[in-house]
């Protein structure tokens, strides 16, 4: 609300000598030495409505102002909703299974979020860490090195799993699942004196579950392969149509953007291994839950309820990733049925994936007690009903 102090004279258009900010009210003060006007657009009020006085003699400003503010405080009723609610910054990264967190704000209620997207995880937990957010979506694997780093990081829920993929070009003579063929074509590579490539983005989820699966088949990522790493996954169908790469782990819906566009074709999804199909993970830190814990409580309230309307209906999903994109709808449509809701929080399999970490040098220590420590499941418990056993734990 803008206050516009203004003196009167007869016959004298108003002059305006002063201006100040009373209140988030829709509502606009005329005050003069012998008169004051309120006009008010609340929305509770009728439109243009109007409260004036006079007084028969000048007086001073102070006790006009003091006037004025009395009038005003009869006049309009409170917004208590408006001055109440918290406010929580969200974080979450470009990927299918991501871009739901979108729809977290419009299911929230007695919390503002602003949700802000971010090109990849890693980006969403140094927003957290640096307390640019208060919230952020990242992955199982963010929330182990981070720990392994010494970093605050609460785990509050889970979101959605499942996004992985492994592609090779089009034209690569490699049928899915073929293993046994995968490694002979790569021994030949090391015969020709070449490297057998092979790109993810270092770092997410899409990278852990590649190079579980190839460790479980017999094919050692640091040693039988050179890593290619592309940051950003939305330029991974560039490097594998150029020929910068023989194969890709890559993330919806980029992967099914690879497949529908002819650039490449499947291989297989990486999910025999110790993570499975785990990818996302709401976190926090302490002094937010320590500060805030009611808007964390209806956030994670908010993740439920998105959890639930995925598996009902896909549509808004599609969109968001759309809008995030700005990809065909057909190649929305396809990334989901490589998605899986989930807001559950696995303990025993994190700290597999934890362990299987260690053994890809991911991680320098055992972190499996800050793991147990720091996976908080009542905020879940009270969303859901359910008990931490059943949640996960």
């Amino acid at each position: 609300m803008t206050v516009l102090v203004q003196r009167w004279r007869l016959g004298v258009a108003p002059k305006i000598f002063f201006g100040t900010k009373l209140a988030q009210s829709g509502t606009t003060l005329l005050v003069g030495r012998t008169s004051a006007l309120i006009q008010t657009t609340h929305p509770e009020l009728p439109m243009h409505q109007l409260c004036a006085f006079r007084v028969s003699r000048p007086i001073s400003f102070s006790r006009f102002f003091a006037l004025a503010l009395l009038s005003l405080s009869i006049f309009l009723p409170l917004d208590s909703n408006a001055q109440t609610n918290p406010k929580v910054k969200m974080a979450y990264a470009k990927c299918a299974h991501c871009l739901s967190m979108a729809l977290v704000p419009a299911l929230a209620t007695g919390v503002d979020i602003e949700a802000i997207n971010f090109t990849s995880g890693n980006d969403a937990l140094t927003a957290l860490v640096s307390k640019s957010v208060d919230i952020a979506q990242v992955t199982y694997l963010h929330y182990v090195t981070g720990l392994d780093k010494g970093m605050d990081l609460i785990a509050i829920s889970g979101q959605v799993n499942g996004g992985s993929e492994l592609l090779v070009s089009a034209d690569f003579p490699l049928n899915p699942e073929d293993w046994v063929g995968l490694k002979k074509i790569i021994a030949d590579y090391k015969a020709q004196g070449k490297p057998f490539r092979i790109a993810a983005s270092r770092g997410n989820a899409q990278d852990l579950h590649m190079r579980g699966e190839l460790l479980k088949n017999g094919i050692n990522p640091t040693k039988d392969v050179q890593f290619v790493n592309i940051p950003n996954p939305s330029d991974h169908q560039a490097a594998l149509q150029r020929g910068e790469v023989e194969l890709i782990g890559t993330v919806e819906p980029f992967a099914t953007q690879i497949r529908l566009n002819g650039v490449g074709k499947h291989f297989n999804f990486p999910y025999d291994q110790a993570a499975g199909k785990l990818t996302n993970l709401i976190v926090t830190r302490s002094d937010v839950i320590k500060d805030n814990p009611a808007a964390v409580q209806q956030t994670v309230n908010a993740v439920v309820s998105l959890v639930n309307a995925l598996n009902k209906d896909k549509q808004a999903w599609i969109d968001s990733i759309v809008k995030g994109t700005g990809l065909d709808p057909k190649i929305a449509s396809g990334a989901l049925s490589n998605a899986y809701p989930d807001y559950n929080m696995y303990r025993g399999a994190t700290l597999a994936i934890a362990e299987m970490m260690k053994d890809l040098k991911y991680i320098s220590r055992d972190v499996t007690p800050e793991i147990t420590k720091n996976m908080n499941y009542t905020f879940l418990e009270k969303a859901t009903g359910k008990t931490a056993k059943d949640l996960g734990y």
